[in-house]
């Protein structure tokens, strides 16, 4: 696995959820604030979004917007300011409209915007700090020849959604998984990853992260993440605690507690197999470092996670 991968793997939960959405003349709706992360497309047209606290932004045809803090906000047709916005209807309750035959307009001038529109559940309680650099608010506008994967994932996704064909039950929460990663690479690609675009950069740090991630359990020294990425002990420690903000060693411990957290919350393995696969000797062992990491046991930790 790679550091990215890694990275949207251990916040992710279920399966994604999506809508095509088709809105005429003037209209206006809110999504509220929620713990995952949401996300629009705009197909045709165009529309306004502005978020809880934020300026508004307009999104034409192609274009992709990602809120990956769950934070709430409200889509129009036209411009809104947040005293109007107080008006506008729940997203939920809009679609409920629709559902029942209901048109989502006001006023049928004709004119028409398209959206893909959907969310992604995630556990912010273990972002990674390449997911944490995220802004409220990623608006990747569409620019011809640029982030052909996300636009031909866009492409399909709306056909799936359009057409409903066989197996697309199992297509489109691949392919909003898919778009989730293309967003972020997208987002990465302009240069917005802040610090971890340049941990990503740097051929030492991420030879040493590339390794740490490939094999987490692997008995790592510091000695051998040195040799792995070709340089001296000293200098994998200055390079890597300059840029990741934590010793080699340091990332490791937090890496495997984090993953030792995804496997009590999405599996019934025993504390023993997942301590094994985490890199500790034994459950004891794992339940000292994850107490001390988590302020729980890691019993404790699985039983209020399958409550949630």
């Amino acid at each position: 696995m790679d550091v990215v991968s890694d990275a949207i793997a251990v916040v992710r939960v279920g399966r994604p959820s999506s809508d095509r959405l088709r809105a005429y003349g003037s209209w206006c709706t809110r999504v509220e604030a929620h713990g995952g992360a949401a996300f629009h497309v705009v197909l045709e047209g165009a529309c306004w979004l502005l978020p809880d606290g934020g300026d508004p932004l307009l999104l034409r045809a192609g274009d992709a917007v990602l809120l990956p803090q769950g934070t709430g906000h409200v889509l129009s047709a036209s411009r809104v300011d947040p005293a109007t916005a107080a008006a506008a209807v729940p997203l939920d309750r809009w679609l409920e409209r629709r559902s029942a035959g209901v048109p989502a307009r006001h006023e049928d001038d004709g004119t028409g915007t398209e959206m893909l529109c959907g969310k992604y559940r995630l556990d912010h309680s273990r972002t990674h700090p390449l997911l944490a650099e995220l802004p409220e608010v990623v608006h990747l506008p569409n620019r011809v020849g640029e982030e052909t994967e996300l636009r031909s994932a866009i492409g399909l996704l709306g056909r799936e959604l359009h057409f409903g064909r066989p197996g697309s039950c199992l297509a489109v929460p691949s392919l909003l998984d898919l778009l989730l990663v293309y967003m972020i690479r997208a987002w990465s690609a302009e240069g917005g990853a802040g610090t971890w675009s340049a941990v990503l950069d740097d051929p030492v740090t991420a030879a040493a992260l590339r390794a740490l991630h490939s094999d987490p359990a692997a008995p790592w020294t510091n000695d051998a993440l040195a040799a792995r990425a070709g340089v001296s002990r000293p200098t994998l420690a200055r390079r890597f605690t300059a840029l990741v903000g934590r010793p080699p060693m340091a990332y490791l411990t937090w890496w495997r507690l984090t993953l030792a957290a995804t496997r009590l919350r999405d599996t019934d393995e025993p504390l023993a197999a997942v301590a094994r696969q985490v890199g500790y000797a034994t459950p004891y062992a794992l339940s000292h470092a994850f107490a001390r990491e988590f302020g729980t046991t890691p019993g404790r930790f699985r039983e209020a996670a399958r409550a949630r």
